[in-house]
């Protein structure tokens, strides 16, 4: 907006305004097909049957333009016929599952349960998940991947149970000045997120906590990462790599 802007000098201001609603107008239009193009992707590698697939945060419609990443790959497995199920964990300690995600499922009518996060491992126990997909925030050059707290230990449960696990991200996500997980910043949120819920008091007042809200998921972890030119699968380095050329 500010190239643009730079670019606007000695016109009106009706046309300024016009010239920046046109650009906003082409971003949300780009972010969309964007986020139509990682579904597509997704649902294209699904296998035969109907899937039963967990998901973490909200990487929906609410997160995006109108259509979302990881929530993109569910729509579209669940337009396609290939979806049966999914599993929304709450996503503690903000609850963006519970409140978003799951708001996001109810309007769409695809089917769902809202799972506390602790319940996923006996889940995939029980096997009864086949897929995990989720958002990222920031991907460095060899595939580890940051997104919101509980998602390393889900990439985990996974590998231990043999679950399929998918991080859906499009191209802006990457960030190749990054080698690894270990470059990238990890926020620590307000205690009060964990010590207060609801508005009611769930811990000590005083108790100390630690409420990282990020956490990074090695690549060996990932089971490939849909974006919106294709999956890039394992060994990440030179699947990013190529996406340079």
């Amino acid at each position: 907006m500010r190239r643009l802007a730079a670019t606007l000098q000695g016109g009106t201001l009706s046309d300024a305004a016009k010239a920046i609603e046109g650009l906003a107008t082409d971003l949300y239009q780009d972010d969309l097909a964007t986020c139509h193009a990682i579904g597509a992707h997704g649902a294209a590698i699904a296998p035969g049957k109907r899937l039963r697939v967990l998901t973490h945060c909200n990487a929906g419609s609410l997160a995006t333009a109108g259509y979302g990443t990881a929530l993109g790959v569910i729509r579209a497995l669940h337009a396609a016929g290939k979806l049966e199920i999914v599993y929304a964990d709450e996503t503690r300690p903000y609850l963006q599952g519970s409140r978003l995600t799951a708001f996001e499922l109810e309007a769409e009518k695809i089917p769902y349960k809202v799972i506390a996060d602790s319940v996923a491992a006996y889940l995939m126990q029980q096997a009864k998940v086949d897929w995990v997909v989720v958002g990222a925030d920031r991907i460095a050059a060899n595939g580890d991947t940051a997104n919101k707290i509980g998602t390393y230990g889900l990439a985990v449960q996974s590998k231990h149970h043999g679950v399929e696990f998918y991080v859906a991200a499009p191209l802006s996500t990457f960030d190749l000045k990054i080698a690894t997980g270990a470059g990238i910043p990890v926020e620590e949120r307000d205690g009060d997120e964990i010590r207060i819920i609801a508005n009611r008091q769930m811990a000590p007042r005083n108790a100390a906590v630690y409420n990282p809200s990020f956490d990074v998921t090695p690549s060996r972890l990932i089971s490939g990462i849909i974006t919106e030119k294709g999956v890039l699968r394992p060994p990440f380095e030179q699947s990013i790599a190529a996406l340079r050329n």
